[in-house]
């Protein structure tokens, strides 16, 4: 493998473990309050690719600048969060957190196997792409490298940011305070007067939001397509396991080797 192939593969891999992150670190934090390993986190990644490639699409036939699909990617990715993902917890997950955890996968896996056609019936099974954002920030060179900067400086920069800014938000706000003692002792929590179920509704959609942001930061990068959520689903619990289901720095960690890993394997073989 000669150098300019290696630091390809290499920023192939940074920018993939940070839609990694986006996804897993979502998967981590329901898992850490809520208990409960949530296989349709992988269609909420899917549908927030989908709703991002829409309005990128409705946003280019209209003649608007390039650079509103950035925050059109983050109101897709906010209406699968909060519509989806508080829809799925408000009727389906707040009946079993206290149910067998094979129970609750085999329930998880079948909203996802349901979300998987929906989507083929909302959207069919062609390809989607949108490559605005990639044409709006240009390219940078990297060691004599030309890359794109939206995957070597913003989906990097996206993925500190989201670190940073859940750390901040379960450390210095009520509501972290309130997920933090939850998360913690559910008992203890609820006898001085907190709501868990709030807890839990705040909790899973703020992941469901990761989940979606996930699929619509990808959309400019891969072509969205029927079974993307099953791929990303796979690595996300990986990701989560090597972590330590609950922690964030570790997912950001563990996202990065294995996004390098994957991209390296891709090159070589």
């Amino acid at each position: 493998m000669t150098f300019n192939l290696a630091l390809i593969a290499l920023l192939d891999g940074v920018s993939y473990a940070s839609l990694l992150f986006l996804v897993a670190v979502g998967l981590t934090l329901i898992f850490g309050v809520l208990g409960v390993l949530n296989v349709a986190h992988g269609s909420l990644y899917a549908i927030g690719a989908y709703m991002a490639a829409t309005i990128g699409s409705w946003m280019t036939a209209q003649g608007f600048s390039p650079w509103l699909t950035f925050p059109g990617m983050l109101i897709a990715a906010l209406i699968t969060g909060v519509v989806v993902g508080g829809l799925m917890e408000r009727f389906l997950l707040r009946h079993i957190y206290d149910k067998d955890p094979i129970l609750q996968l085999l329930i998880t896996f079948a909203v996802f196997m349901i979300l998987e056609n929906v989507q083929r019936m909302v959207w069919g099974v062609q390809p989607y792409f949108m490559a605005e954002p990639l044409r709006a920030l240009g390219n940078v060179r990297v060691l004599g490298i030309q890359y794109t900067a939206y995957q070597t400086l913003f989906l990097p920069g996206m993925a500190l940011l989201t670190m940073f800014g859940l750390r901040y938000f379960l450390r210095n706000t009520l509501a972290g305070a309130k997920i933090t003692a939850v998360t913690e002792d559910r008992e203890a929590a609820t006898s001085i007067g907190i709501d868990a179920k709030q807890v839990y509704f705040i909790t899973f959609v703020i992941g469901a939001c990761l989940a979606a942001m996930g699929g619509a930061l990808a959309t400019p990068t891969t072509s969205v397509l029927p079974g993307m959520g099953a791929n990303m689903i796979v690595l996300s619990f990986a990701v989560a396991a090597t972590a330590g289901l609950g922690n964030i720095e570790g997912a950001l960690l563990a996202a990065l080797m294995i996004g390098i890993a994957r991209s390296f394997a891709i090159y070589i073989w």
